[in-house]
């Protein structure tokens, strides 16, 4: 998935660890962008927004259900989520 890099001063950042694989996530206002840093594709990754307060807050075991979800869908031989 192609990744615009538009992160604002306020954005937070963190390092998240799932099921071996790292994710770099950047939260800013009602969105999240996560790259797989240890997945087989260079700048690969996903990002979603959801509908609420201008400044949503992520807990951590949001992030973390949602990457579960991103590599469960993961094709092993490619590294990317299949073509439908």
């Amino acid at each position: 998935m192609a990744k615009m890099n538009t992160t604002s001063a306020s954005a937070r950042v963190e390092n998240i660890e799932v099921d071996g694989e790292r994710f770099r996530v950047t939260v800013d206002g009602d969105g999240a962008t996560y790259d797989w840093l240890s997945g087989p594709n260079k700048d690969y990754g996903f990002s979603l927004s959801v509908q609420g307060p201008s400044r949503f807050t992520f807990p951590r075991e949001f992030h973390v259900s949602q990457i579960k979800t991103f590599l469960a869908d993961i094709d092993p031989a490619t590294g990317y989520l299949p073509e439908d």
